[in-house]
């Protein structure tokens, strides 16, 4: 087992590694910028729903920015609590709200500007769920799991039928 800052996670190979750590920042940050961008396309339009579905892409794109690279965004003075506070959160944490995130405007306003936009928070999502899943076993514990054989549960339930202490009555012995 592993201990980092976010909590006791184990070593999940891929997901660990040093470009993984980068790809996931900038792909958030891409993301948070993009969906500025697409935001305020978005806000050309004639529906009152579009034009609240790109308001609201614009403030998450800003929110994704400030939590993965609060560097761009040095003229808040808080945006480094944010960016540390975020480091510091389980990756399943930072999944699901980015997946919400980026799934809001599009239900608002299913239009191009908005799926674009709001697509790559989702994926920053994704890729963060991927983390948070882990590495898959190996080849033998999966063949393992498959064929039925699992000799630690096996063993688990006779030490915990010893401890019970259970008590049968013989068949005769009931008149």
């Amino acid at each position: 087992m592993q201990s980092n800052k976010a909590g006791d996670q184990q070593s999940n190979g891929i997901t660990d590694a040093w470009w993984y750590k980068y790809l996931l920042k900038g792909t958030g940050t891409l993301g948070g910028i993009l969906a500025i961008i697409f935001g305020l396309l978005a806000c050309i339009t004639f529906t009152a729903m579009c034009l609240l579905a790109g308001v609201l892409q614009m403030v998450i794109g800003f929110v994704v920015v400030l939590l993965e690279a609060p560097c761009c965004c040095q003229f808040v003075e808080f945006a480094d609590k944010f960016g540390t506070f975020s480091d510091n959160r389980p990756a399943w944490q930072k999944s699901v709200l980015y997946c919400l995130l980026g799934l809001i405007p599009v239900v608002a306003c299913i239009e191009a500007w908005t799926v674009l936009g709001a697509g790559l928070v989702f994926v920053t999502g994704a890729l963060y769920g991927l983390k948070a899943v882990g590495k898959k076993g190996d080849r033998e514990s999966m063949m393992a799991t498959a064929s039925g054989d699992d000799l630690e549960m096996k063993v688990q339930l006779i030490n915990n039928e010893e401890k019970a202490e259970l008590h049968v009555p013989d068949n005769n012995a009931i008149p």
